[in-house]
């Protein structure tokens, strides 16, 4: 029994050691390779969808993370955070260029470990412009061409041709790139020797693959989830002063409408939507949140109090959280900027043009007008009152109450306090002011 136990220890232990060698090497083989997109434009909602998926890279053992880029460039702040996060990453990155790879694109490319580009493809044109599409001021073109040299040598690249990919002063003729000209690098020239921006060709992924020794590994590719891709959508510079306009001309249209209607629900719905686009794209804090709800509390708060401080207060309040909730606040503050302005224009011209011809308007705002032509008469002027004696029903600071014939009226006194239980004179009637002075001892007893 004792030899039949020691003879199946001594099979298992044969199998055993005859397995590793094969297995080992196997797993060693496979790895894993993470293909992430970067698609269209690059900005801050791309951010977090590259966030998540690197980390979901790292966490699962990942050997390299490719990155297809094929994108027009995008917005210089979102690149940056883009490259920093690319930088920090401990796993090796590999730009694949599948179509082009232009402005903040290039960019982002320069930060990889490796690039290499399908045929046909491009990178440059890396020029940065301003919310008009004009070339940015001197200041920002410098900021930005630095950005770049620094690019190209973090991976020990030659930093002519991407300041060339920038400045158009730059002087690069050999690549049709003379001055006045930016510089852009089809696969075949960034593949070059003396140029080293490419590894090289190649006509598919699996030839990529193949190329970075990964022929056998298994390929991970993560899409952006729906939340990222509305985030992505709203988070987007052109997007966000056209919702905040959209926010602001409907609820100063329901301000005009009784009840709370379609006009009120649209800009409540666009205020929601640039919330939660900048609180999944990682831009907006809880804090930015609350103080949004705080600000909106006050606003509804000026509707039982007086003296419109509560309403000052909510509207400060509303306009800082939405500040709060971008990367940019002196974007943000341009974006509310402008929404204020086109949610005054656009109520303007309904008002002014419209108001009367929309049956549909018609029904959202009150159109019914109290003028004077109507009948209708603001304050009547009581001159009747003139000369008139009354008892002050409380004290006057210089404003109070007074009784004349049974008949309570505001009134101010001449600027002096008069206690309550006083008798006071009407020497003044100016429309709904009416202005009393305290008659003197004796003069009261007549």
């Amino acid at each position: 029994m004792q030899k039949l136990i020691r003879g199946f220890l001594l099979v298992t232990l044969i199998v055993s050691a005859i397995a590793i060698p094969f297995s080992t090497p196997s797993l060693a083989k496979t790895g894993t390779v993470y293909k992430v997109p970067i698609h269209n434009e690059v900005e801050k909602g791309l951010y977090a969808f590259l966030k998540r998926s690197f980390k979901e890279a790292e966490e699962s053992g990942a050997d390299v993370i490719v990155l297809d880029i094929n994108t027009p460039g995008g917005f210089t702040d979102a690149a940056d955070e883009i490259a920093k996060l690319m930088d920090e990453t401990e796993l090796d990155i590999v730009a694949y260029i599948n179509k082009r790879a232009l402005s903040a694109g290039a960019f982002l490319a320069l930060h990889a470990d490796k690039i290499y580009m399908a045929p046909g493809s491009t990178m440059g044109a890396a020029a940065i412009i301003d919310g008009s599409g004009n070339a940015a001021e001197k200041k920002a073109q410098s900021a930005w061409s630095a950005a770049m040299i620094n690019a190209a040598k973090s991976h020990n690249r030659k930093p002519k041709y991407a300041l060339a990919m920038a400045n158009p002063e730059e002087d690069i003729p050999e690549f049709r790139a003379g001055k006045g000209e930016l510089l852009t690098l089809r696969d075949e020239e960034a593949a070059l020797p003396e140029v080293g921006y490419s590894e090289g060709t190649v006509a598919s992924y699996d030839e990529l693959l193949v190329k970075i020794g990964k022929k056998d590994a298994a390929t991970v590719s993560t899409d952006p989830t729906f939340s990222e891709q509305i985030a992505r959508f709203i988070t987007n510079p052109v997007v966000v002063p056209i919702l905040l306009s959209i926010a602001g001309l409907g609820l100063i249209v329901e301000l005009y409408s009784p009840g709370f209607g379609v006009a009120g629900t649209m800009g409540i719905s666009a205020l929601l939507l640039f919330f939660y686009g900048h609180l999944i794209a990682g831009l907006a804090g809880y804090e930015a949140i609350l103080l949004f709800l705080l600000g909106a509390g006050l606003i509804v708060a000026e509707l039982f109090l007086p003296h419109g401080i509560a309403g000052i207060a909510g509207a400060v309040a509303v306009t800082g959280s939405i500040i709060m909730a971008g990367a940019n606040p002196a974007y943000m503050a341009l974006s509310v900027l402008i929404a204020i302005v086109i949610a005054i224009t656009g109520m303007v011209v309904i008002m002014k043009f419209f108001g009367k011809k929309l049956h549909l308007l018609n029904k959202m705002i009150l159109m019914d007008a109290t003028d004077t032509e109507s009948g209708y008469v603001s304050n009547v002027n009581r001159i009747d009152w003139l000369g008139k004696t009354a008892v002050t029903l409380t004290p006057l600071r210089p404003a109070g109450a007074i009784v004349l014939d049974g008949e309570r009226i505001d009134v101010v006194s001449e600027g002096n306090y008069i206690d309550k239980g006083k008798h006071v004179k009407i020497v003044k009637v100016e429309g709904s002011r009416t202005v009393v002075r305290e008659l003197q001892e004796m003069e009261g007893n007549e």
